[in-house]
């Protein structure tokens, strides 16, 4: 039996260098990659959504949603 490994920082920046791990140039799509909120392409603006990962895009809808009912709500 073989458990997973966390992958290196070396497999991490080759993931996020390679154009074919980036949808558009601007979505992050790598089901390798576990992460939820990865760096974004130009690293010193923060973190992306890995659009790979079911819990980062549930976590997004999630959020996108309470953001409308609140706004609904202050109407």
């Amino acid at each position: 039996m073989e458990f997973s490994k966390e992958p290196s920082e070396e497999e991490k920046n080759n993931w996020h260098n390679d154009p074919n791990n980036w949808v558009w140039g601007m979505f992050y799509y790598n089901p390798k990659d576990k992460r939820m909120f990865p760096p974004k392409k130009i690293k010193e603006l923060g973190w992306t959504i890995n659009f790979a990962n079911p819990n980062s895009v549930f976590l997004c809808v999630v959020l996108i949603l309470v953001l409308m009912i609140i706004s609904e709500s202050v109407k």
